[in-house]
């Protein structure tokens, strides 16, 4: 795998990214490229590189990138807001189809967690992207958080969303709070061992979150928008045992899709606990994604043949 810097700009933004190539000295070109979309707190240092590390020797390029106040990206710091996330995903979108390398006919998007209720969102409005695949995804961020809550941190964290709402009205700012105020990572024991263990290791990770994003989040319901995708397929693969996000996000991705779309279902996997990139979970997923990709791609490129016809 060779890797390229390939910044991009988002909203007047410049968002650091890599573009990651199979290692065949461009025999492969213009190659089908994959965007990887991180979770919550994600960097691109972690899951989005882990992707590319698995699916450039099956011949695919990947732009993994940092979204805007994350990692070396512009922006401002502490603003995780899922909606203008899906703008970021849709720079990469033009960002890869201006590359010479790349192959614009046959562009996928991959979502990690919150970043997979992201890419349903960012692709429902743009029709260059060509498949999507959730993985351990969002359908509802308020539901989700609901669930991550008790009823006494629930109240409080609603409490402060809503003073914060009249200070930001007022100073024009957003306070900043510990991103695991919003996200209790305490009730997944699984995830938690796995943030403390690995993620922490990144730069940056566990940065404090404006209470505005918090509201934003409230508010991010991709399962709306999932029945625009089709005719392009969706994947969505979910952890049987996942605690962070349970398996009604998945169900209500897929409800809400129309076909064509695929539930994947993966047993015995929690949130996060098996992203490593030996672990057998891990290359199952990766299998079956190449599958689904490589034929959404042959799909897309015989319908526009036919099309020119």
């Amino acid at each position: 795998m060779t890797v390229q810097s390939l910044p991009f700009f988002s909203s007047g933004l410049r968002l650091d990214a890599d573009l990651h190539l199979p290692d065949d000295g461009g025999a492969g070109a213009p190659y089908p490229v994959i965007i990887p979309a991180s979770g919550f707190q994600g960097l691109k240092v972690i899951h989005p590189e882990r992707f590319a590390r698995a699916l450039a020797p099956l011949g695919y390029a990947v732009l993994a990138f940092d979204y805007r106040g994350f990692g070396g990206s512009e922006g401002e710091r502490g603003r995780l807001v899922p909606q203008e996330w899906a703008e970021d995903v849709r720079a990469a979108v033009d960002r890869a189809g201006a590359a010479e390398q790349l192959d614009p006919a046959r562009i996928g998007l991959l979502g990690w967690g919150l970043g997979g209720g992201v890419v349903v969102a960012a692709a429902a409005d743009d029709p260059r992207v060509q498949a999507v695949a959730a993985v351990n995804g969002v359908g509802d961020g308020a539901r989700v958080v609901r669930h991550l809550h008790d009823p006494v941190s629930w109240r409080q964290l609603l409490s402060r969303i809503g003073v914060d709402r009249g200070r930001r009205a007022v100073h024009g700012r957003s306070t900043i709070a510990s991103p695991w105020d919003i996200v209790r990572l305490d009730l997944d024991v699984a995830t938690h061992g796995y943030v403390a263990s690995e993620l922490t290791k990144a730069p940056g990770f566990g940065s404090g979150v404006t209470l505005e994003s918090a509201d934003h989040l409230l508010r991010f319901r991709p399962e709306l928008s999932a029945h625009r995708l089709a005719p392009r397929p969706l994947l969505i693969a979910h952890g049987t045992r996942n605690e962070l996000h349970p398996r009604v996000e998945a169900d209500a991705l897929y409800r809400n899709a129309t076909e064509p779309k695929q539930l994947l279902m993966l047993e015995d996997a929690g949130h996060t606990e098996w992203m490593h990139d030996d672990h057998p979970t891990f290359h199952k997923l990766v299998g079956v994604l190449d599958d689904f990709f490589a034929g959404a791609f042959a799909r897309a490129v015989a319908v526009g043949e036919v099309a020119e016809r």
